[in-house]
Parts: structure tokens; sequence; C-alpha cells
């Protein structure tokens, strides 16, 4: 059941662009009664093969700025296996609960990217800067210590927190935030989850189960990407960590 619904949930991801981590934990959680902790371990395990994709990708596109990515997923990963321990000896509950805020949060800035784009622009325009020397590894260290914490901890990709920091704090344009972001991701996805296998949170059979579904079903819902309006997709894009969310807090 947990395969063929990956498949399902699959097909909306493809279908939307999303990563669709969190809805991975909610459905794990919520409607399979996986462990908090195992559900994390997954979502974070299966981030590290779709990243990869994506990353390669990108990368034969020119979107992806290297020594940017490089550098701040080398701090991206120390920050994962810490949020990861951390994580570890959280309780359920808590961990529920942080999962969920996190989420919301999610929700919120991209209601930003999606919704207040001119917000956004204005915001980008009056206080974005371009790092360079001491200031970029500086701002490096921080932007990939911080999101790598909350991706090993929550489970989640930290996708957008990523991209604004990229576009804000060291110049990037949207293209090259969202192509770098992935190649950030793949080291502290893969850190993280490693980091939970080594706790014993890795359920391997689930683990497999949830990739393999996501695999066929993103591969499927990219073909009807076309399909439906600009306007509907980012309705369905903010809607999926929202959802998650608040199903998580309503189990809690």
């Amino acid at each position: 059941m947990i395969f063929f619904t990956m498949i399902l949930l699959g097909i909306l991801l493809g279908f939307a662009g999303a990563g669709g981590a969190g809805l991975t934990i909610t459905l794990l959680t919520v409607g399979f009664n996986v462990p908090i902790h195992t559900a994390l371990a997954v979502a974070l395990s299966a981030m590290s093969f779709t990243m990869l994709s994506g990353t390669i990708s990108h990368f034969r596109e020119g979107d992806v700025k290297l020594h940017i990515g490089i550098t701040i997923g080398c701090f991206g990963m120390l920050g994962a296996a810490a949020g990861a321990q951390v994580s570890n000896i959280m309780p359920t509950k808590s961990l529920t609960t942080g999962t969920a805020a996190m989420l919301l949060l999610s929700t919120a800035f991209l209601y930003i990217v999606l919704f207040r784009q001119e917000k956004l622009q204005s915001l980008i325009n009056k206080h974005a800067v371009k790092a360079t020397g001491l200031k970029f590894y500086i701002y490096s260290i921080c932007i990939g210590t911080i999101t790598g914490f909350l991706s090993g901890a929550f489970g989640i990709g930290a996708t957008v927190f990523i991209q604004i920091s990229l576009i804000l704090f060291l110049g990037l344009s949207l293209y090259h935030a969202i192509g770098t972001t992935m190649l950030i991701i793949l080291p502290i996805s893969f850190s993280g989850g490693f980091s939970y296998l080594l706790n014993g949170h890795l359920d391997v059979i689930i683990f497999l189960q949830t990739i393999c579904g996501l695999t066929i079903g993103s591969y499927a819902g990219a073909k009807l990407t076309r399909m439906a309006s600009k306007n509907v997709l980012r309705y369905i894009v903010i809607s999926m960590p929202t959802i998650g969310g608040l199903l998580l807090l309503c189990k809690n």
C-alpha cells in the first residue's frame, strides 16, 4: 500500500514540480502509522535521489554555481548531521510539532514567492548583496549550517529558505538560485539520511517502496504539467506543505 500510495503522490509532485518531503512524512505518519523518526529518515534519504537527478539536469542547463553550491553544501552536511542527532533525542510529540511548524513556515515563504512576487522583488532590490571574500564564507557558513540543521532535524529540504538566502545574501538570479539549491540539498539530504541510518531510524523496506513509488509517479506526473494553468499549479504547490503541516498538527 505504501508503494502504490507513493506512486499517486509522485504523480501529484511531478505534476506540480514540487519536492514533497512534507507530504511524504505526513502520509507515512498519518496514513500508515510509521514512527515520525522513521518517516523523517525515509523522506530525507529519498530526497538524495531526487536532488541528484535535478542537479544534473540544472547543471546541464548552466543554472548551477558550483563554487557556491559546494561551499554551502559542505557546511550544510555538518548542520544536517547535527540536526539528525538533535532529532534522535527529541520526543515524538515535540518532533511532530516542530516538523508541522516548519511546513507551515514554508507555506508562508512560498506564498511570498508565488503570490507576492512584486514584494519579493522590492525586497531584493533594496537588500540583495553580492558577497565576496570573507563575507561570502561567513554567509555560506550561516546559510549552510542553519538550513542543514533544519533539514536534518525535521526531515524537510528547506528549499525555499535556501533559494531566498542565495538571492538576498549572495546575489544569485532566480534561475541560478533554483539550480544551485538542488546541489546544496544533495549533500544535506545524504548526510541527514546517513545519520538517521546510523541512529537506527531508517527502515530500508519502507524507503525502497517510497523511492520507487515517487520515481515512477513523478515521471508520469511530469507529463501532465502542461495540462494545467500556471495559476492552478501555484495553488497546488502552496497547498501541499499546508495540508501536510495541518494534518501533522491534528495527529499530534
